[in-house]
């Protein structure tokens, strides 16, 4: 026997794993009603925003777009938007990107629910961030596939676990930048608002989050960016949208087909990305020089 072979047969093995799956187990048994709201829950936001968005006919949409990107960044991207969503439109697969926009908006929204005010609270409390930060360090280090196994094993097969592995897979950006962007503002602009009289909650409201809300709109705009990736492997379990048309066509070899898969994601991916750096830099500017008047 190899000499270091022995040596790691010395090893106690650390059953990670079946402390992990007791915990699920346990957690599934005596919890179902709340995984059962939760699922309840995605559902009722999920389904009507699909079908918002597939009800019109496809050209409106792309017009609503090209419109949406004329009013926020001018006539050179709604062209481009117009363009791009017309070549989507042009596919047999409209629906199936409206279908990943809706998860998308609903994944994004629900992290930014949960990441902002985890930012807040951390970028106030040192103790806090210290202990969340290593639980980011896993969320964003750990294969993004990993997060589907739980998600199924909770609420089977279909939009929600796809959604709810996308909250958890793309939270810590929004999180880290939120704690980041409050932690940068000026420390002069801060004791200003306390030798006004200005309690903290003020001083946070109407300084503080305005000032760092260029940082925060990045991590909104990763938080989105990252819920589109993950949404498209999502449709491994059943979540619809792109990213079953892209897993067809990679079990049927059906290159055509995930060429255009791809694509859509593509074209919807920058559009998103625009709109909302856009949104995120009007926004920005004009509450943070509010911010400077009343400092």
């Amino acid at each position: 026997m190899n000499h270091a072979d022995s040596l790691d047969d010395m090893l106690p093995y650390i059953r990670i794993g079946d402390a992990f799956k007791t915990a699920v187990d346990w957690s599934r048994e005596h919890l179902s009603a709340v995984f059962d709201g939760i699922a309840a829950t995605v559902d009722a936001l999920v389904e009507p925003l699909v079908d918002l968005l597939t009800a019109p006919p496809a050209i409106v949409m792309v017009l609503i777009f090209a419109g949406l990107g004329w009013w926020l960044r001018g006539w050179k991207f709604a062209l481009g938007t117009a363009l791009g969503l017309g070549m989507v439109a042009g596919m047999p697969i409209w629906d199936q990107t409206m279908s990943t926009l809706a998860l998308v908006l609903v994944a994004s929204g629900l992290a930014l629910l949960l990441a902002v005010p985890t930012g807040i609270f951390i970028a106030e409390n040192r103790r806090a961030s210290a202990i969340i930060r290593p639980v980011l360090d896993l969320m964003q280090t750990m294969p993004a596939f990993v997060y589907l196994i739980p998600a199924i094993f909770y609420f089977g097969v279909g939009a929600v676990p796809g959604v709810l592995a996308t909250v958890v897979f793309s939270m810590p950006p929004g999180v880290r930048l939120t704690e980041l962007g409050l932690r940068q503002v000026d420390r002069e602009v801060i004791e200003a608002g306390e030798a006004f009289g200005a309690s903290p909650w003020k001083i946070l409201l109407r300084t503080k989050l305005p000032l760092a809300l260029p940082t925060i709109m990045t991590g909104v705009n990763q938080v989105i960016m990252l819920a589109l990736s993950m949404v498209v492997i999502a449709g491994m379990v059943g979540a619809g949208g792109l990213g079953e048309v892209i897993m067809t066509a990679l079990a049927r070899v059906q290159v055509g087909a995930g060429f255009e898969g791809g694509i859509a994601v593509v074209i919807l991916a920058v559009v998103l990305d625009r709109l909302t750096d856009s949104i995120g830099a009007r926004t920005a500017s004009a509450k943070a020089q509010r911010a400077m008047q009343r400092a």
